[in-house]
């Protein structure tokens, strides 16, 4: 059975993103793969390294909304970075053979930089930030990795350390491949990329009366200024989340009713609500009951970490080995 790996960072609850691009995905894989999901609170310092406070917190809470979404630990090795050491040793060893330019020219650290400029990022950690996730995925030797468009270019950085290794020590890994998840980008309330950085997430648990409150002023077509203009669906951010969440027959008619100004945007917003309220629903009450059992979540992480870490050692016995790093006794 081929092996899955992916993860995510404790940076707070899971939003919509997470669930077209990452979630619904992993359910799926799990029962295809040996699949490992790791919580990578390493990575979560990376941009959140002033103010680390909430990332224990965050921790019980991503669990808990994995399970909720459908991850079962008993399927699926559900751990926690930091408690698997091999991890950083990798990550220490990995980092001597990657150049840095090859750092320098990943997309997604300009992006960041540009994004973020309100923190100072100007670290190793975010820099090697791929190093470290490309440790992540190689110590399992996974041959797969699901991820979203913005991250398959570290998995192909990703691809060039492990030829690099191998070149050098001799085939110890395989060259990871991605699985990109075949849905649109999510856009957030703002018309921007989702994401909990930029303060525009819509979260898998919020209640109706929270969705309403952010959808409703979400921008819409720039055409739309006035309620008897027509407009045109696919330059709204709205309509991402309706091509995700919402059923193709009701996509048809809110399509109609937009381009022939025959409904307003308010009300194309209101299906939208009603239909996240309805997928969502035995969702939120799972994690709802989730959350009342937290001790019960970390002894699942406690217990998924052994079961990575016995792996995750195996992989370094052949790495120190292949490297001639310390002595034989």
């Amino acid at each position: 059975m081929k092996r899955v790996l992916s993860g995510m960072r404790p940076t707070g609850k899971l939003h919509l993103g997470h669930w077209v691009g990452a979630l619904q995905n992993w359910v799926e894989l799990q029962e295809k793969y040996e699949s490992f999901f790791v919580i990578v609170d390493w990575h979560a310092l990376t941009t959140d390294y002033e103010n680390p406070s909430q990332i224990r917190e965050n921790i019980v809470e991503i669990a808990a909304d994995w399970m909720a979404a459908g991850i079962d630990p008993e399927r699926s090795t559900v751990f926690l970075q930091s408690l698997v050491k091999q991890h950083a040793e990798l990550h220490l060893l990995l980092s001597m053979i990657t150049p840095l330019g090859w750092l320098l020219r990943v997309p997604t650290y300009k992006e960041q930089m540009r994004q973020l400029s309100d923190r100072d990022l100007h670290t190793y950690g975010f820099l090697g930030y791929p190093v470290l996730q490309t440790a992540d995925i190689i110590i399992y030797k996974a041959e797969l990795v699901p991820v979203g468009e913005d991250q398959k270019y570290h998995i192909e950085l990703a691809r060039e350390i492990v030829r690099r290794f191998n070149h050098l020590y001799g085939e110890v890994f395989p060259e990871p491949k991605e699985i990109l998840t075949p849905v649109p980008k999510i856009l957030g309330t703002d018309g921007r990329k989702m994401s909990k950085s930029y303060g525009n997430a819509i979260f898998m648990d919020d209640p109706p009366d929270v969705l309403r409150r952010k959808i409703f002023p979400m921008m819409t077509d720039t055409r739309r200024k006035r309620r008897s203009d027509p407009g045109k669906p696919e330059d709204c951010p709205v309509w991402t989340l309706h091509r995700a969440f919402t059923p193709e027959e009701k996509r048809r008619e809110l399509y109609q009713g937009c381009t022939t100004a025959s409904i307003g945007c308010l009300d194309c917003k209101r299906v939208l609500v009603e239909e996240l309220t309805l997928r969502f629903a035995a969702f939120r009450e799972k994690k709802e009951s989730l959350m009342r059992k937290k001790e019960e979540i970390k002894e699942i992480l406690v217990e998924g970490s052994r079961r990575a870490a016995r792996v995750a050692e195996q992989t370094l016995e052949e790495v120190r080995e292949v490297m001639g790093i310390g002595i034989k006794v």
